[in-house]
């Protein structure tokens, strides 16, 4: 791992992201017509933490076409098994972690690469979640954590139609719109030596409120409510 986050974009790799990233956002572009709002919130010259909600595995590829900056992101380490798929997944931000690793590993790594002022991007729900609500016992510290570690910002960012468009466990892409709302960025606190649990719980707290804002507008925008909780019924007019 230490290598893949060591390791310098060369001038063939950026221009081989740069091909990836536009072959891919004129594909998204065609394919799910997504619009960007608050694209500006995203800080030009400095790490930070994009953290977006979690509905539907189209939302990291999808996610990534607000900015054409390069964003890091994790990945299982046996996607790194095909030395091919490896070397795409490293040009365009991934970097492998091993199966098993303490979560602590990850979160420095994370660390590291944003004290190398590259963003990164985590999903604060952690895997996939269901329904219009971010639920507050589902929000995981680590973001907030790394953030206040690095000293970078954390910006929420609201994706709606990810989940209609590869529902569940669904293999099929469907043609569905998609918007993505980018919110403010939120700076924790400067610390010195060990975070109080209170003010990681604070920020994750005030990074939820802004997830959902940014999640509501999303959803407004797309004319597209979240698809319900599985096995939850919901009262029709």
């Amino acid at each position: 791992m230490s290598g893949d986050l060591g390791r310098r974009m060369s001038l063939l790799d950026r221009v081989a992201y740069r091909f990836s990233w536009s072959l891919l956002w004129l594909v998204c572009k065609a394919w799910f017509r997504f619009r960007v709002v608050g694209g500006e919130n995203l800080p030009a010259d400095e790490a930070y933490i994009l953290a977006p909600v979690h509905r539907s595995y189209l939302d990291t590829p999808v996610g990534g076409m607000v900015t054409a900056r390069r964003q890091r992101f994790l990945g299982k380490e046996s996607l790194w098994n095909n030395r091919a798929a490896g070397r795409f997944l490293t040009i365009v931000g991934g970097f492998p972690v091993e199966r098993g690793t303490a979560d602590r590993a990850a979160l420095r790594a994370c660390q590291d690469v944003l004290e190398r002022g590259e963003p990164m991007v985590m999903f604060p729900e952690g895997t996939r979640q269901h329904g219009p609500v971010v639920e507050a016992d589902l929000m995981h510290a680590g973001p907030a954590f790394v953030a206040a570690r690095a000293g970078v910002p954390l910006v929420p960012m609201g994706i709606a139609g990810t989940d209609h468009a590869m529902p569940g466990s669904s293999m099929l892409i469907r043609p569905v719109r998609v918007v993505m709302v980018v919110g403010e960025p939120i700076r924790p606190p400067v610390v010195d030596g060990r975070i109080p649990r209170r003010m990681l719980d604070e920020l994750t707290e005030r990074l939820r409120v802004g997830l959902q804002e940014c999640f509501d507008e999303a959803q407004r925008l797309a004319g597209r409510p979240a698809l319900p909780v599985p096995g939850v019924e919901t009262s029709g007019d």
